[in-house]
């Protein structure tokens, strides 16, 4: 049993010894360095008077992924002036009206709102979708655009029903085992995209006919996870089939994706907040310690990427922070050390959390993922990570 039926989320910061006033104040700090610090810290831009975007400083792009965490960190933070100033900028230069993805959203524009795609990628609208529900939920419902739960339940009806009946395009879900989709119509998946306590809600709140369609997706999706996180490791690929192995050829999309690398470290984190929420384990709760463990420190973790089963491999982490940030979140799925049996997993945890707290933001051009991923941690760590209804 989860948060979603208890309304109690877990503090982790608190059981590691850490004040309210202490954790109030480096949340704060995260999130005014993040969204207003100088040009050497902040992603977030203000456009005019009524948008604004977050940027891929490494890439000097704006992409979904980024413009949908934002809006999902606004509405936890109760920024509902940014969180509409995301979306307008989102509607209006990344929206796709027309063609085969129409519904969707162009995975990355230029800051001036030029497309540089028009294809999507589909965690920016799972992410868009779920912070417009908890916006519908926490502030009421606005005209137009701003009608959160219409414009979420717009993009959730698009992810699953296009090519159905005529319609233009593909969808991002796999209608047959309900996995999640690394591109539309492509024939594999992304671990990390795969977010079971997402689904869970959009079972609850979505088109009427299509909820039984996401609870399927919440039970595949877990199971899914239990499979592609290696069961000494606990790494998971950036890009896998749909039996949970890599997807092992190269791709068209920079080349070898079998590693755990980038994509790959949000897995052991959306496991963790899964497990808060949820609580429903389906042999997946377990690869975050089994991550832990393996890394041993975070040192080792910022050494290389690795094969999932452990192999070193040449090639160099990009995004230390963002490792640490998730990896440590992933103690979310370790019980209390107050039971014996969980007691040295909870030992390893609480240093990860500790190796995390110490961490500050990345500061430069690559601290765009790192620290979207690093406040997304303080916030589920400091238990302030919630589901509005």
């Amino acid at each position: 049993m989860g948060a979603f039926d208890t309304g109690i989320y877990r503090n982790v910061f608190a059981e590691i010894g850490k004040t309210d006033e202490e954790i109030q104040t480096k949340l704060e700090n995260a999130r005014n360095t993040f969204f207003y610090g100088n040009e050497e810290e902040r992603i977030y831009h203000q456009v005019g008077a009524d948008m604004g975007y977050l940027e891929d400083t490494g890439n000097h792009d704006v992409r979904t992924e980024g413009m949908s965490y934002g809006m999902m960190m606004c509405v936890q933070l109760d920024m509902k002036e940014e969180f509409d100033r995301i979306w307008k900028w989102s509607k209006t230069y990344m929206y796709l009206e027309e063609g085969e993805n129409e519904g969707y959203f162009a995975w990355s524009c230029k800051t001036n709102g030029e497309k540089n795609a028009y294809g999507p990628a589909p965690d920016g609208e799972e992410y868009y979708a779920m912070a417009l529900f908890f916006a519908s939920h926490r502030w009421g419902d606005g005209q137009g655009i701003f009608n959160y739960g219409q414009e979420a339940r717009n993009i959730l009806k698009a992810c699953i029903h296009k090519g159905e009946n005529k319609r233009p395009g593909a969808p991002m879900w796999n209608r047959e085992n309900k996995q999640i989709l690394f591109v539309p119509g492509c024939e594999f998946t992304d671990p990390s995209y795969h977010l079971p306590h997402y689904y869970e809600l959009f079972a609850l709140w979505a088109d009427e006919e299509d909820r039984d369609f996401w609870k399927l997706a919440a039970d595949a999706s877990r199971r899914y996870l239990a499979l592609a996180c290696h069961s000494v490791t606990g790494m998971s690929p950036e890009y896998g089939e749909f039996d949970g192995s890599p997807v092992d050829k190269e791709m068209q999309w920079g080349g070898r994706h079998n590693l755990f690398y980038s994509d790959a470290y949000r897995t052991v984190a959306n496991i963790g907040l899964d497990f808060v929420w949820f609580g429903i384990d389906k042999g997946h709760y377990g690869a975050p310690i089994r991550l832990m463990r393996f890394l041993k420190t975070d040192l080792e973790a910022a050494r290389c990427a690795f094969e999932i089963d452990g192999t070193p491999t040449e090639q160099t982490v990009l995004h230390p922070v963002g490792l640490l940030a998730a990896t440590a979140q992933g103690a979310l799925a370790v019980p209390h050390g107050n039971r014996k049996e969980y007691a040295d997993d909870w030992e390893i945890a609480k240093q990860w959390v500790e190796w995390f707290w110490n961490q500050p933001l990345r500061r430069g051009e690559r601290r765009y993922y790192d620290n979207c991923l690093y406040l997304f941690a303080l916030l589920a760590l400091s238990g302030n990570y919630r589901i509005y209804c």
